[in-house]
């Protein structure tokens, strides 16, 4: 069973990987298909996330959850952060740029990081988000009550909704306009609503590692329901956690469970009749693909004209085969990628 569930996890994965890298299509399509994947692609991977979570009590191994937490989150972030900031200042020296000012803008940016920085670090924020929700309900559930927890979450989602209410309705401006003007390190502040999300899969876990087929007909309704209201017009609903666009207070939190629900469902019953093994492997480079999927765009479009089929074909391709290349060659390489179990260099 535990393997099972282990093989429906990393499909489901690998799945929303590939929702992630679509849904950075810069490109216009005639339906709003990347709209759709932002009511849930995001909350699924907190989701996820909180229902492996495990209750912590001993100061010790609380100590050693957090160092594990930061080298499987944060060694990553660092790693990409500098290779892609190193190609990036190459090529604009290549082009003559030799403005420090620039570069100093830059590098701040750079440290502030979550939505302040665009472009190729535009999936940076997801990571500071999750290890710090990680960090917060470590503290939750080692010195609060159920109830006092549940308390603080529903505080937390209020909190969420009211700064999402200030940037999208009295700042005004586009999302990321709005959102840009509430300054923020690391987007901390996007904790609030990620650590709802992250709790949902904790203290559902049963639920999730077993979801019933009602349970699936009835979030199909919803998912129908909600994508035929808004395509009609009778909504106009939206759901951007980077840039903090929480638009309703109940369908923030019915929208992305039923899609999860369905997803969920529909994977934990395919793995049992069909391998996708495919899906598996894109899960297992899902590290280099969420680093490095908009970063190559960036570049290949200037050599090659493609819709969404190449953008996302190139937007796994591409960041697969560096994350071959990074664990292959480079001393440390699985490491750099998350492997915390990987410490030692590979001889070549």
């Amino acid at each position: 069973m535990a393997q099972k569930r282990l093989t429906w996890v990393d499909v489901t994965k690998g799945f929303l990987m590939i929702l992630v890298v679509i849904g950075h299509y810069p490109g216009e399509l005639n339906f709003p298909f990347i709209k759709y994947i932002y009511w849930f692609h995001m909350p699924a991977f907190f989701l996820l996330s909180g229902i492996f979570f495990k209750e912590i009590k001993d100061n010790q191994d609380t100590k050693v959850t957090i160092k594990k937490r930061f080298m499987q989150l944060m060694v990553p972030y660092l790693f990409f952060l500098f290779i892609i900031t190193a190609v990036r200042y190459s090529m604009e020296l290549a082009l003559g740029n030799f403005e420090l000012s620039w570069y100093f803008q830059d590098l701040w940016k750079l440290v502030i990081g979550g939505r302040f920085v665009r472009g190729a670090y535009g999936v940076f924020w997801f990571v500071t988000t999750l290890f710090f929700t990680y960090l917060l309900f470590i503290w939750m559930t080692k010195y609060l009550s159920r109830v006092k927890q549940i308390m603080l979450l529903v505080i937390f989602y209020i909190v969420a909704h009211l700064e999402s209410i200030l940037a999208m309705h009295v700042i005004n401006g586009t999302p990321a306009e709005a959102a840009q003007t509430i300054p923020m390190l690391w987007n901390l502040d996007v904790v609030f609503m990620a650590i709802v999300y992250f709790s949902l899969g904790y203290y559902a876990k049963s639920i999730w590692m077993n979801i019933k087929l009602s349970w699936i007909f009835g979030a199909l309704l919803v998912v129908f329901g909600a994508i035929a209201a808004d395509y009609i017009g009778l909504i106009d609903y939206h759901l951007s956690m980077k840039f903090l666009r929480y638009d309703h207070l109940v369908l923030d939190l019915v929208i992305p469970m039923a899609f999860i629900i369905v997803i969920l469902g529909i994977f934990q019953r395919l793995t049992t009749i069909l391998p996708l093994e495919w899906l598996a492997k894109v899960e297992k480079h899902s590290i280099a693909i969420m680093y490095l999927h908009i970063f190559t765009d960036i570049i290949m479009n200037d050599y090659f004209q493609y819709g969404l089929i190449g953008f996302t074909t190139l937007g796994l391709a591409i960041p697969i085969i560096a994350s071959v290349v990074i664990q292959k060659l480079i001393p440390y390489g699985k490491f750099f990628l998350g492997d915390i179990r990987a410490k030692k260099p590979i001889h070549l």
